[in-house]
């Protein structure tokens, strides 16, 4: 009966929470101008764009930057329908969304993980052990009970109650879901099989909430919950986050140095910026420090940045020097905030992608001399 009545008032806090998170995270209305610099998508790197926001009025009084913290899936749409000057997703581009999108780039900006987190009142604090499998299993709705053997087996010394698991998820066109099910599908031939990954999947259980921050607030609004959220958010509200089992059998923290670990083994691979990015995924990464379930965090803009009828040859100067410092100068304020700093190869990657864009043919950077 406590449970349900749990449940109840959850599903109440995430409706209500669902109409006014938005809102709280962006503005509704975009600045107009050639000095101002329109952009939406991924919830996830909000705190650091918002960063950039302030830090780059400092580098160019000029240029203001606008973002609308929406979703991956939302960025992805605006940007393919030209009503801004960049997008944002932790998710590259899908075939389907690049013939949409002709001559889109991407450019990592930063670098997160998608960690378990969970409101236990009997387990307060991080470090509850999970698999692959039995997190994909707890989602499918096939592990119920937070005393389930699988869950004691894996945490014998845990205080784990005979309660159910409510499961929380995004509600939005999601990166950090798309991460997420792309380790699932990775680990669990059942969920490859039944659900698969996506920005949006069918649920096979529990309650969607809108955000990274929607999802942390509803975790913490009620006990028994298990969701997840991208470490920055974890870090910065300090939630109680598990520690998941990676392709070397080690039970890993999530931790800037951990996720590191695993851009190291996945990065020299990357494709070109204008190239073909659909596979490229970095969950599941080898190495004995790795934490399984890390992302880049993308830019997306148009390699002609004259194919979206809003831009001038102004703006697109203003939003490539803007990229240029964020990826360089600007990931000096990562850390601080609960993200990983590009490498330098990864860095070196961006600035050949930032080389290439044009404006009606002609490059951007070499024709101003920058």
């Amino acid at each position: 009966m406590e449970t349900n009545m749990s449940f109840k008032l959850l599903v109440a806090a995430v409706l209500v929470m669902a109409s006014t998170i938005p809102a709280s995270f962006s503005s509704n209305l975009f600045a107009q101008g050639q000095g101002a610099l329109n952009g939406a998508g991924a919830t996830f790197p909000f705190p650091l764009i918002d960063t950039w926001r302030v830090e780059y009025e400092a580098v160019d009084p000029g240029t203001t930057i606008n973002y609308q913290s929406i979703g991956s899936g939302g960025g992805v749409k605006q940007f393919t329908e030209n009503t801004v000057d960049f997008g944002a997703s932790d998710a590259p581009l899908t075939p389907e969304e690049v013939a949409n999108a002709p001559g889109a780039v991407h450019i990592p900006e930063t670098i997160g993980s998608v960690v378990p987190s969970y409101n236990i009142p009997e387990v307060p604090e991080s470090g509850l052990k999970f698999t692959g499998p039995v997190l994909a299993d707890i989602f499918l709705g096939k592990i119920t009970k937070w005393n389930d053997p699988r869950l004691v087996e894996l945490n014998p010394d845990a205080n784990l109650p005979d309660e159910n698991i409510i499961v929380v998820h995004r509600s939005d066109g999601s990166g950090t879901t798309y991460v997420w099910t792309d380790y699932l599908t990775a680990i669990s031939p059942d969920w490859d099989q039944q659900v698969g990954k996506g920005k949006s999947v069918q649920w096979p259980t529990g309650i969607g909430a809108p955000g990274n921050e929607g999802v942390a607030n509803a975790i913490r609004g009620s006990p028994y919950t298990l969701g997840y959220i991208e470490l920055a958010y974890a870090l910065t509200t300090g939630m109680p986050v598990g520690f998941v089992q990676n392709q070397a059998g080690t039970f890993v923290e999530p931790t800037l140095e951990s996720t590191k670990a695993a851009v190291a083994a996945s990065a020299p691979k990357l494709p070109a910026g204008d190239g073909d990015w659909s596979n490229v995924t970095m969950v599941n990464a080898p190495g004995a420090d790795s934490f399984p379930i890390a992302s880049f965090s993308y830019l997306l803009v148009d390699k002609d940045l004259s194919a979206n009828p809003t831009m001038t040859e102004q703006k697109a100067k203003a939003l490539v020097d803007f990229i240029d410092w964020a990826v360089t100068d600007g990931q000096q304020f990562a850390s601080d905030l609960g993200y990983v700093p590009l490498p330098e190869n990864v860095v070196q990657l961006n600035e050949k992608t930032l080389n290439g864009l044009t404006f009606n043919g002609n490059p951007i950077l070499n024709s101003t001399g920058a």
